[in-house]
């Protein structure tokens, strides 16, 4: 076994390790957030604009 098989299989190895911490990944954001905030393209626009409008007025 060479240099390069061992590099294949290490990669191998990392692919499926970043595979699996984005499933276990969707299922713990699945658990604490309902699907209508996971859908919702407004619900980050409207904190973001709070905080806009505070930094404004120096708060």
């Amino acid at each position: 076994m060479d240099f390069w098989d061992i590099l294949q299989y290490a990669a191998w190895i990392a692919a499926g390790l970043l595979v699996l911490w984005m499933v276990l990944d969707a299922i713990r954001v699945s658990k604490h957030f309902s699907e209508d905030v996971l859908t919702s393209s407004q619900e980050g626009i409207d904190e973001l604009a709070v905080q806009q409008e505070q930094h404004r007025n120096g708060r």
